[in-house]
């Protein structure tokens, strides 16, 4: 999803959504330690989607 999507929903959207993204880096984290993860870059794009909502969020004033 991009940073202008993200700009459109609200706060409440947006903390959950980040709480997903949160949960789903940990499922990744732990197919990763236990040599199951098909796909690598998927931990990436999950970090990077993370820190999207963070940045969003903090333009709307409210902290994370």
């Amino acid at each position: 999803m991009k940073a202008s999507e993200m700009r459109e929903k609200s706060v409440d959207d947006l903390k959950a959504e980040l709480l997903a993204l949160l949960k789903e880096k940990f499922n990744l984290r732990i197919q990763k330690g236990a040599g199951q993860l098909a796909k690598p870059s998927m931990l990436q794009s999950v970090k990077v989607a993370i820190a999207r909502v963070k940045t969003v969020l903090k333009e709307k004033g409210v902290s994370v």
